[in-house]
């Protein structure tokens, strides 16, 4: 909770005993006080406070706001003792022009122009202590007596005014059993600000080498252990570099002071976060709160009932849809394709379940803030340009979606397509989705249910899912009831064994996940109709699953995935008959 102080007086004993590190006697008025809590400042001139604590409160993750003094009145609220810090070592960081010129032990020499100045008060990790106490962990500290080590993120904090900086993170190795303990007991003592920012790869952040972090001490992973990413209040030192005013000051790195705020308890009702592992390769976990889990279950449910009795219950695969649902959540740039030409004697030839579907998960995805492109069979490009047309027309996509093709070609076409200049570091698309669309048989054929070729109607973009799989960073999700769709190699030995001709048409590429869906339009209790769905009310067809909501890892701003709090379900297509789907209770996006 941000407050801003207002204590009565400021009196130079005050201010010397801040300077000198001593007690003073001032009292924090908020009606929040609830014991020690570690605290680290940021002194500024005063004409640029609005201007920080607005940057804070955009970055409220790594920047936790907990208070300010008056312009003039350098204060500190109720100071009680300093963690872990001795008084021989430089406290704070001065600044000047961007550059930090010094470490002080104390801000005495200063105490002319800190009346003048600012002193904002933020929240620090090393509350996080607390939540390793409750899990029953123990500590894992740097050898010697260093701090915790942090790090550069290539994360960008939101940009306020002059203020523009990366996110800093700080990581901590945790047991890979222990994982959703430790993720409980913060989000518990912490609420938000103890959620982390990021659970697995470094490189996800940008991060490099995690023995060498920018600021403190590495603590070294062992083997069976995870790094988990918090959001770190030293961000702030970067916030300052950024601006290059005159003259600033900021506790140092491992410098805190503690205040009479304790780290305040989750709200009641606060939904229990669980952690879900996403990606082995990069490694990457999710959070999300146990009741979306919960929902998502029930729809992965509904959906996989089988009204033709082909025997697609032998595919399912318990929480394909729920991990599908939270690699989507975490992805930048989608790319969605669907097309399945089974009616070759017609035109056009498409099934009808797919498209629709396509079209309403592009609006979710726009809806989310994520890019969202479609890539379609060169024949169909008009068909599906008339779609999106349309969809723009009734308000169901707020923009055009790119509408992309692809026709092979050389061994490396699909590597050149799926990133930029050809480096598989830097992919233009990190989630791959295939909605109903025809997939690849291990004869290189592709066919329909009744065992009918129509390879000559469908482009090899089955080849950008294959290499997909060697390209760290990109996943895939294949949505299918037959077994011949495209991602449905997953469980393509299932389908040889239970699905009619399956020995024949199974699909032989793989996605990450295989979402089976057998009732194509699922409606979830006490949802009200959605606009997205007027194009299967008017003969399209149309269908979803669910997409829990959560911001990027790098949106610093919501302390980390907002994955602890409610969470909307609005899905993920996943074909149609052309009834009307509608999303469960949320939080809209």
């Amino acid at each position: 909770m941000t407050f801003t102080l207002h204590p009565k007086s400021c009196p130079l004993a005050a201010i010397r005993s801040l300077i000198l590190q001593k007690k003073p006697n001032i009292r924090n008025m908020s009606s929040t006080i609830r014991g020690p809590r570690p605290a680290s400042v940021v002194v500024l001139h005063r004409a640029l406070a609005p201007a920080f604590e607005t940057f804070c409160r955009a970055n409220r993750g790594p920047l936790p706001l907990l208070g300010r003094s008056e312009p003039g009145k350098w204060v500190l609220p109720a100071l009680g003792a300093i963690s872990g810090t001795r008084m021989d070592r430089p406290q704070f960081r001065k600044y000047e022009f961007g550059t930090c010129t010094g470490s002080l032990t104390s801000l005495e020499e200063y105490s002319e122009q800190l009346k003048d100045m600012v002193t904002f008060f933020l929240g620090c990790s090393a509350s996080l202590e607390g939540a390793w106490e409750k899990a029953g962990l123990p500590r894992r500290d740097p050898p010697g007596h260093g701090h915790v080590g942090a790090y550069k993120t290539t994360v960008p904090c939101a940009t306020v005014a002059g203020f523009c900086c990366p996110l800093v993170v700080t990581m901590r190795p945790v047991p890979k059993d222990k994982l959703e303990r430790l993720v409980q007991a913060s989000c518990s003592l912490m609420g938000e600000q103890g959620q982390p920012v990021h659970i697995g790869d470094p490189e996800l952040l940008g991060i490099r080498d995690l023995s060498r972090p920018d600021y403190g001490d590495p603590v070294p992973c062992q083997p069976g252990e995870v790094p988990v990413f918090w959001p770190s209040q030293l961000t702030s030192l970067e916030a300052v570099s950024s601006y290059q005013t005159p003259l600033a000051f900021t506790s140092a790195p491992g410098s805190t002071v503690m205040t009479d705020l304790k780290d305040l308890e989750a709200p009641a009702g606060c939904p229990t976060p669980e952690v879900h592992p996403i990606s082995q390769d990069p490694l990457h976990y999710s959070i999300t709160s146990a009741s979306a889990v919960q929902k998502i279950r029930e729809l992965e449910a509904v959906i996989a009932v089988d009204p033709g009795n082909r025997g697609i219950g032998h595919l399912l695969r318990k929480d394909e849809l729920l991990g599908a649902s939270l690699s989507l959540s975490h992805a930048h740039a989608a790319l969605l394709t669907t097309g399945f030409p089974t009616h070759f004697s017609h035109e056009p030839p498409e099934e009808t379940d797919g498209p629709p579907g396509a079209i309403a998960l592009a609006a979710f995805l726009q809806a989310l803030g994520k890019g969202v492109s479609m890539i379609v069979d060169r024949r169909a490009l008009s068909l599906f340009q008339k779609l999106v047309e349309e969809a723009v027309e009734q308000g169901v996509l707020k923009t055009p979606v790119p509408i992309l093709t692809y026709q092979g070609g050389s061994a490396g076409a699909a590597q050149a397509f799926l990133c930029n200049e050809r480096d598989p570091k830097s992919p233009r698309f990190d989630h791959l989705v295939a909605i109903e669309r025809a997939g690849r048989a291990a004869d290189g054929n592709y066919y329909n249910a009744r065992k009918m070729n129509i390879k000559h109607l469908v482009d090899p973009i089955d080849d950008l899912f294959l290499v997909a799989q060697k390209i760290p960073g990109i996943s895939s999700t294949g949505v299918g009831d037959g077994g011949n769709e495209l991602g449905m190699g997953k469980v393509k030995e299932a389908v040889k064994s239970h699905i009619r001709n399956g020995d024949v048409i199974a699909c032989d590429v793989e996605a990450d996940f295989a979402v089976i869906a057998g009732r194509k339009n699922v409606e979830h209790p006490g949802a009200a109709p959605s606009p997205e769905w007027r194009l299967g009310q008017c003969g399209h067809g149309g269908g979803r699953a669910a997409l829990p909501r959560h911001p990027r890892p790098d949106d610093p701003g919501a302390a980390g995935h907002h994955h602890g709090a409610p969470v909307t379900t609005p899905s993920t297509p996943v074909a149609s008959t052309g009834q009307t789907a509608t999303s469960g209770p949320g939080r809209s996006p």
